[in-house]
Formats: structure tokens, C-alpha cells, sequence
């Protein structure tokens, strides 16, 4: 049975802080694994101009129930189903990091595609786009015995190692970070002919991860096209100084696009 609208959109997006004046959205998708409690928080602390909407997929925090997702299209379809009606009211970006770039770049595509909706700005972090070499030939990790999967997770960083050691905690965890691994390397798609997007593009990295192909992700618009390197591995995002970096360039640049789209 489908659930109402409203029942959809507040099962999948989580909105800490409701800011019915804002005049932009800002949509944020989990990295693999991650629920969407990280990204809801940014709601208390941005410009009251933005409200910020997190993506909740199954399998985590009020949705333990529900079984993963087994690919990227049961994800995009799911997000644009509950998202499309909000979309439509006011502007909106786009943030993903690592698995979330993915996510967000998948579920930009089937806006414009199917509803003709384009971001003021899409933030893409920490990620490869998905048609590069760099992305295609990169090592599958799913597949990971646990004991080399936590080996690995631990070399990436953003993981507290007491977390790692415990478990429990690790049994509730590993699967969906598995899951979401197995979507985003099972995703195949070409790269574009020509850019479907027009809006900005910003890609965020951190100078001590493993090299990403962030250029590649220049194929996507016509718009401007910035990197910026912040310090740190692949978490990086989750320090303090680079979380408040990424904000206030987040602000500045959807309220910049709000005075254009204005």
C-alpha cells in the first residue's frame, strides 16, 4: 500500500529544524552506511535562508526495519517520489559525500530528466564521478571478508577505532555500509554527451584520501566548476573547521544563486 505524501516525504527526509521562510533547500544525502542525522544537524546551524533536508534510506534509525536498497535506481526513485512536490515550491542544492555524490548525482539526473528540475547548486564530496577510469577500475570492497572490510575501514579513516573493536556496535553497522557499497559499485553509467545541468558545481576533497578524479565530474554542466581541497582523509568533513569551511561556502554560494534565480 502507498503511503500518503506526507507519510513518504517524512519517512524518507529528515528536517530538524522546519523553516517554512527559507527561500532555498538544501538537500543532503548520506555517505555509505551513514544514516541522516550528521547532515540534519547542519539545520541548526546554517543561515535561517536555507532549511536543510537529510535523506533516510532503509535499513537505518526509524527505518531499521526495512530492508537495504539493492541499487542505485530503487534509491533514486525513492528520494525523487518523496522530494519532487517540495522541489517544485522553491529553489534547492544538492550535497552528497563519497556514496552520497553518487546519489546525488543520480537523483539531479532523474529531476531534469522526468521533471524537468534543475539544482541551484550541486555540491558533490569525496567521490570519483561515476563514468572515470578512476571510479571503473577502483577495488570492489563489498565483497570484503568483515575482518578485511574493518582492516580497510580503519585505513580510510572516520571511523573511531572503539567503535571498530566493539561487536555489537559493528553488527548493526557493517551491513549497511556493505549494502550501500555493493549499490554504488554495481553503478554503471556513460558519461554524458553533453552536460544535462547548467547550475554550478563545486566538489569538495580531502588532500590526504586516496586521489579522486574530480574533474571527470566537470562533464555534468555548463555551469562554473570549482574544487576545493580541505585538509584530512576521507572524513575530512567531519572536523569541526572544515565542516564551518563547507558551510559558509555552501551559504554563500546558495544564497548568491538565490539572488540569481531571483
Amino acid at each position: 500500500m502507498e503511503l500518503p505524501a506526507t507519510n513518504r516525504m517524512e519517512k524518507v527526509i529528515s528536517c530538524f529544524r522546519k523553516r517554512p521562510d527559507a527561500v532555498a533547500r538544501l538537500i543532503c544525502f548520506p555517505w555509505a552506511g551513514g544514516g541522516s542525522i550528521h547532515y540534519a544537524r547542519w539545520g541548526n546551524v546554517l543561515h535561517s535562508s536555507i532549511e536543510v533536508l537529510s535523506v533516510r534510506l532503509p535499513g537505518r534509525e526509524s527505518r531499521s526495519r526495512e530492508p537495504f536498497h539493492q541499487s542505485l535506481q530503487q534509491v533514486v526513485d525513492e528520494v525523487v517520489a518523496a522530494l519532487v512536490p517540495l522541489l517544485k515550491e522553491k529553489p534547492f542544492a544538492l550535497f552528497g559525500h563519497s556514496f552520497g555524490a553518487f546519489t546525488s548525482f543520480a537523483v539531479a539526473e532523474a529531476l531534469k530528466r522526468v521533471h524537468n528540475l534543475e539544482p541551484v547548486h550541486i555540491f558533490l564530496s569525496g567521490a570519483s564521478a561515476p563514468y572515470s577510469e578512476t571510479r571503473i577500475k577502483a577495488p570492489k570492497r563489498s565483497d570484503l571478508s568483515d575482518e578485511d572490510f574493518l582492516h580497510w575501514m580503519i585505513s580510510i579513516g572516520g571511523t573511531p577505532p572503539e567503535l571498530l573493536a566493539n561487536p555489537e556496535v559493528l553488527k548493526l553497522f557493517l551491513p549497511g555500509l556493505k549494502a550501500d557499497l555493493h549499490v554504488v559499485e554495481n553503478y554503471r553509467c556513460n558519461k554524458p554527451e553533453h552536460p544535462f545541468l547548467s547550475c554550478p558545481l563545486t566538489c569538495f576533497d580531502g588532500k590526504d584520501d586516496i586521489p579522486h578524479d574530480l574533474q571527470a565530474w566537470k562533464s555534468i554542466t555548463s555551469g562554473d566548476f570549482t574544487i576545493r581541497m580541505l585538509d584530512g582523509s576521507h572524513f575530512y568533513l567531519k572536523d569541526s573547521g572544515n565542516e564551518k569551511i563547507i558551510l559558509d561556502y555552501i551559504t554563500k554560494q546558495v544564497e548568491t544563486s538565490e539572488m540569481d534565480y531571483l
